[in-house]
């Protein structure tokens, strides 16, 4: 017998020229049935995902994505229940992983979900260090970084879903790292949970100048360096990169809000990479989608076992997507950002 239920989503309305917020989204209602075409299944939202790469979709130009699209709702990857089925193999009660967007139910064919068991981790981990962010950490550092025992790895946002995973793959790895995040409590997480060898609190360093000193007085050089800020850290850091150094760009946080539409003047680092004869490499994580298998192979067992940190920030509250989407772009999170339902 069908069943009507109340539904709530946000819809994305208009184009932000600097941060994102509330206003940039139409909060709605509506009623959604339980009545599912054969091969449906009907998921009912417990943590949504917000990530820096929503603000880059929300741009005017084609990046790596053409513009997300007005007048729908928000996209982004969603951890949930089954609430009803009419495919075989989910049954009501589980978990699964889709992208359903920012709505609390949604219709969804079997193909476009995952089931999860919660079993052998918790369902919120396939948003994080067994998901997306894990993905993009694990290869983006160990296809594109290299990294080699005795390197010197530095990870900008280093407190992030993405910067805390890099940070401990590199120390699995054999490398020294230097980790470098906004503000104390961040620090203080590096050293004391991930166990950084040191780490840079760029808010007490103004400019690129000050900044630089201080990377080099840390590093004495870098080999690998890992950016997901951009902007003057980035600028900063170049100069210090040693012979055959690996640059991997996995995002520019610091430019989101308005920059990817009017860029700022790239570094100078050009002379710098013929100096070294060093490579600089983008990352995307549908790159390596497919190796999903191989990525929870290596890495399952360190999470059951506590053998790796994977912090999460969760806040409450389905009205409170727009502004957790927004607090992205403030550092408020350590580790993976996500709401729960």
């Amino acid at each position: 017998m069908s069943e009507i239920l109340n539904n709530e989503q946000w819809i994305y309305v208009k184009r932000p020229t600097g941060r994102v917020s509330e206003e940039h989204y139409r909060y709605q209602q509506s009623e959604i049935d339980t009545n599912l075409s054969q091969n449906e299944v009907l998921v009912e939202a417990k943590y949504i995902s917000v990530d820096p790469y929503m603000r880059i979709q929300q741009h005017e130009r084609n990046t790596y994505d053409v513009p997300h699209p007005l007048f729908t709702v928000q996209a982004g990857g969603v951890v949930g229940q089954v609430v009803a089925s009419n495919a075989a193999g989910y049954q009501i009660g589980d978990w699964v992983l889709n992208y359903q967007g920012w709505q609390r139910y949604a219709k969804c064919h079997m193909n476009d979900l995952q089931k999860l068991d919660p079993e052998q981790a918790a369902p919120s981990t396939a948003l994080g260090v067994l998901g997306m962010p894990g993905r993009t950490a694990w290869f983006g550092l160990m296809e594109a970084g290299r990294p080699r025992p005795g390197d010197t790895v530095v990870v900008s946002g280093a407190a992030g879903a993405v910067g805390s995973l890099v940070a401990q793959f590199a120390k699995r790895a054999g490398c020294r790292v230097i980790g470098i995040a906004g503000g104390a409590k961040k620090c203080a997480f590096l050293i004391d949970k991930l166990k950084l060898d040191a780490a840079i609190d760029y808010q007490q360093f103004p400019n690129q100048e000050s900044m630089s000193a201080e990377i080099l007085r840390v590093t004495e050089g870098v080999d690998v360096y890992f950016d997901n800020v951009g902007g003057m850290i980035t600028d900063a850091l170049i100069p210090h990169i040693k012979l055959r150094a690996r640059i991997v760009i996995c995002g520019t946080i610091s430019q989101y809000d308005g920059g990817l539409d009017h860029p700022d003047l790239a570094p100078r680092f050009l002379q710098h990479m013929l100096f070294k004869r060093a490579s600089i490499q983008g990352i995307l994580a549908r790159d390596f989608t497919h190796r999903m298998p191989e990525l929870r192979a290596q890495i399952s067992a360190w999470v059951r076992n506590h053998e790796i940190v994977f912090e999460e920030t969760i806040i409450e509250g389905f009205s409170q997507l727009p502004s957790a989407l927004s607090s992205l772009f403030e550092g408020k999170n350590i580790g993976k950002l996500l709401v729960k339902i």
